[in-house]
């Protein structure tokens, strides 16, 4: 059985390193990462294959499968962000504010690495890259905790970074992998709060609710979305629709991919069939609101459903679009309060006033004003990679990298200064 208390205190140990390398150091480092994954593919896909063979054995859903298939592209993709992150500014050291107090004492405020933050998380292996570099490039050391769906892809890939990273000169020590998949081992882990500074978890509502309600150390939440696009009576149809295509179908597995068309009732006559005849070429199926599916006279069939009672809290992860008519902006936004996430949401519109009012009033973490909801993600916004898309409030939110994972330190200056 492993020891999860030897694994977190390896780790705090490490962290105390990590915390005062050079950018050199942890460009290099991450360097070496990059080039081995290149170099490893086919061992790194044999692996993979092993987890999707489980997978369907165990006849898990092709959203499921998806998510945790690496394919040489996807491979690429990683050793890609990792040369992207290595070229991101790093936040350790950097003055966030300074100034002079009346008493004389100088003071300024400076980032510094969290310490140990842990992240347990489902399906995608891409993960154990992307949080390994972003924790190592902050200064962080991290703990990996995958799924059991994704368990020889971890192994090989954490082996791979540890090696890699102790090539370059740094402690091994810092990213740490659970590859035990006994639950028992969570809850130890929600325990170790004299080790872990922050506990990320990354997959279902359950595990989520489980981690608030069970872990001691500060809990980071996100990367559930129900995510929806209000098409306003002003908005440009025909580019309406390519925004919809690309949110609902670009990759339908992930967190920020569309869930909810909100169409105006103005327009829902000449846009909603429209926009049906569109997605269902390419394999998407509608729930459609009652009202919506009268008033339009759709009729039922393999495509078109009518909307349950519970289908507008769904994420799908899957070609299912919701679809609903609304009075106006103002029910579109009261039906994102209702049923969102506040994961990313956006408005279609030609009227400035109208995605003023949206901007103003949808609380998500991400809002959109007439761009796909696809776009929330780490390397999307400049970031390199993210950790997590958090929606909550403290103390990140949305696409979680390299300045979400610092806390500061104040440091005061004086002349043998003494308070009066």
């Amino acid at each position: 059985m492993i020891q999860v208390e030897d694994i977190c205190r390896k780790a705090k140990e490490a962290s105390r390193n990590l915390a005062n390398l050079t950018t050199t150091q942890k460009n290099h480092s991450l360097g070496t990462v990059a080039e081995w994954l290149t170099k490893n593919e086919s061992k790194i896909i044999e692996a993979n294959n092993k987890d999707i063979e489980k997978a369907r054995d165990l006849r898990l859903t092709p959203a499921m499968v998806d998510r945790l298939t690496l394919t040489s592209t996807r491979i690429k993709g990683m050793a890609e962000g990792l040369r992207n992150i290595i070229q991101l500014k790093d936040p350790v050291g950097e003055i966030i504010e300074e100034k002079k107090l009346p008493s004389g004492l100088k003071i300024k405020k400076q980032r510094v690495p969290l310490g140990v933050i842990a992240v347990i998380y489902e399906s995608r292996p891409n993960v154990t890259v992307d949080v390994s570099a972003l924790a190592l490039k902050s200064g962080n050391a991290v703990i990996l905790r995958g799924g059991s769906e994704t368990i020889h892809t971890n192994i090989v890939l954490t082996a791979g970074i540890r090696n890699a990273i102790s090539a370059a000169g740094i402690d091994d020590e810092s990213v740490q992998f659970i590859d035990d998949t006994d639950r028992k081992l969570v809850e130890q882990l929600l325990k170790m709060h004299d080790y872990v500074n922050m506990l990320i978890p990354r997959g279902g509502a359950s595990l989520h609710r489980y981690c608030r309600e069970n872990s001691m150390i500060p809990v980071i939440t996100g990367g559930i979305g129900i995510c929806h696009l209000f098409v306003d009576e002003s908005a440009e149809l025909e580019k309406s629709i390519e925004v919809i295509r690309n949110a609902k179908i670009q990759r339908p597995t992930v967190c920020n991919a569309l869930d909810t068309v909100l169409v105006h009732k103005n327009i829902a006559a000449a846009f909603i069939p429209m926009l049906i005849a569109k997605l269902k070429k390419e394999g998407v199926t509608f729930k459609v609101e009652k009202k919506a599916m009268k008033g339009l006279a759709l009729k039922k069939d393999e495509t078109i459903q009518e909307a349950g009672p519970d289908d507008f809290d769904q994420e799908w992860l899957s070609l299912i679009l919701g679809v609903k008519a609304v009075k106006d902006v103002d029910e579109a936004i009261e039906h994102i309060k209702v049923h969102s996430t506040e994961h990313s949401d956006g408005i279609l519109t030609e009227n400035d006033s109208n995605a003023e009012k949206f901007v103003q009033k949808v609380d998500s973490a991400a809002v959109y004003i007439n761009a796909s909801t696809r776009f929330t993600d780490g390397g999307e916004f400049g970031l390199g990679a993210e950790v997590a898309v958090s929606t909550q409030r403290l103390h990140a939110r949305g696409p979680m990298a390299l300045d979400e994972l610092t806390s500061y330190k104040w440091v005061g200056k004086g002349n043998y200064l003494v308070r009066k």
